[in-house]
């Protein structure tokens, strides 16, 4: 790595922790690498998000920016905070951020901006850009071939019966004034470069045609392989929870969880309960209970009696990273975010997919694709039923070869931390070239 005048990059992500995480983990794997970094956000954001290692503190500053609106409830800085119908609230303070930042690049002159697919407004700052892209190489060239904002109402025939059920969370996403698409264009057209969080080796032929679509040099900066926490870390409830896993054979356990951006009505969590109850697999669900629906009724009723032995239900914030990472753990089902996708595959899980919103439905098309899992079947509208739940988790749990390809996946490409320190070291040196 070469030496010389420190580059200082400015990190500005969009407001929703699937975007927040992938910026910060970012953020710390180029500040081992000697880049000043100022991350930018909102002040509970980054009391919530994880905390910087003290080696790193020289090289990596969170730099907190208040966000007002009058119409955003007290407390509400993410998209997790928030129902879908208050999201543009969220668009709208998140834009009037343009100034604090504004000032803040005017008096500290930084080599560059690395932005989210957002902050359309950055491209007005005279610093140069790069968009990192925090989904699939994949999933972003369909956005980009399709436009931002006709991601779920236009895609090809073969794909829209999977997604046309996204319709009105693509509406709730809309920006009433800037669309998404038009903030992207913007970004797109100022950028020197996209970074992407993905690698030749998994994804080559999508990233060579995003950057001939795109017509920008595409940065591939691997998959950003996350670190897996000590489970003596895990305090109550969820140490009893370590305690039953410890208790149940190798790879038996599927592990359900659908994360906090994705918010499932009731139906949908009934339908999952009755199809896990049907496999009589063992599994250990971390719910996260919907806000509008009384806990007595987030489960259908007898549930939990009628599975007692067979499963866990957890409600609230869970350590997913390290209960992915128990052993007993051989399966995962889930709504196919690339973040979860990344977290699950370095345990070599079968992974079975359930998809929601916005990238799920395409992520989980395009690892079906490549055999390293197996889609939950929906009907033409969408809905999904307990029967094909418990037919997808019993498949995937049978499958040898696909755990076998799953596993050869996770060895080669989603633990191999030497190549993606590779591909850190060249964003380093795209950095420090440009900075000479």
């Amino acid at each position: 790595m070469r030496s010389g005048k420190k580059v200082h990059v400015v990190m500005l992500p969009w407001l929703a922790f699937g975007h927040m995480v992938p910026f910060l983990d970012l953020s710390m794997a180029i500040a081992k690498r000697g880049v000043h970094v100022s991350f930018i956000s909102t002040p509970l954001n980054i009391l919530r998000l994880p905390k910087i290692p003290p080696n790193l503190a020289p090289f990596l500053q969170f730099i907190p920016l208040p966000l007002h609106h009058p119409l955003l409830p007290p407390s509400a800085e993410a998209t997790v905070d928030l129902p879908a119908h208050q999201i543009d609230h969220l668009k709208s303070a998140c834009d009037a951020l343009h100034h604090p930042v504004r000032a803040f690049v005017a008096a500290n002159n930084p080599d560059y901006i690395v932005v989210d697919f957002f902050h359309h407004w950055a491209a007005d700052l005279k610093t140069p850009l790069v968009i990192f892209q925090v989904l699939s190489a994949a999933t972003s060239l369909f956005f980009l071939l399709v436009g931002g904002d006709k991601q779920a109402s236009t895609v090809p025939q073969d794909v829209g019966s999977k997604v046309a059920y996204m319709e009105h969370e693509a509406d709730a996403m809309h920006q009433v004034f800037t669309s998404d698409g038009e903030r992207f264009g913007k970004l797109l057209a100022a950028a020197s470069a996209l970074a992407i969080r993905s690698c030749d080796e998994f994804e080559g032929e999508a990233i060579r045609s995003y950057s001939e679509k795109s017509g920008k040099q595409i940065l591939p900066v691997g998959i950003l392989p996350p670190e897996i926490p000590d489970r003596r870390s895990a305090s109550p409830p969820w140490d009893a929870v370590f305690g039953w896993l410890d208790g149940q054979k190798a790879k038996s356990v599927v592990f359900v969880g659908f994360g906090s951006e994705t918010k499932l009505s009731k139906e949908h969590i009934h339908e999952i309960a009755h199809g896990l109850e049907q496999s009589k697999l063992p599994f250990l669900w971390a719910l996260r209970k919907p806000e509008e629906i009384e806990e007595s009724d987030v489960l259908p009723e007898g549930f939990e009696k009628r599975t007692e032995g067979q499963g866990v239900v957890q409600m609230g914030w869970a350590p997913q990273r390290e209960l992915l990472g128990h052993g007993a753990i051989g399966a995962s089902l889930f709504h196919a975010g690339w973040g979860s996708i990344i977290e699950a595959m370095q345990f070599g899980h079968v992974l079975v997919f359930l998809p929601f919103i916005i990238d799920q439905p395409l992520n989980a098309r395009m690892m079906v694709d490549k055999g390293l899992g197996i889609e939950v079947e929906r009907a033409k509208d969408g809905s999904f039923g307990r029967g094909e739940v418990a037919t997808a988790l019993t498949l995937a749990i049978g499958d040898q070869t696909l755990r076998a390809r799953t596993e050869r996946a996770t060895k080669d490409i989603f633990t191999n931390h030497k190549l993606h320190d590779l591909y850190l070291d060249r964003l380093v040196l795209f950095f420090q070239d440009s900075h000479n």
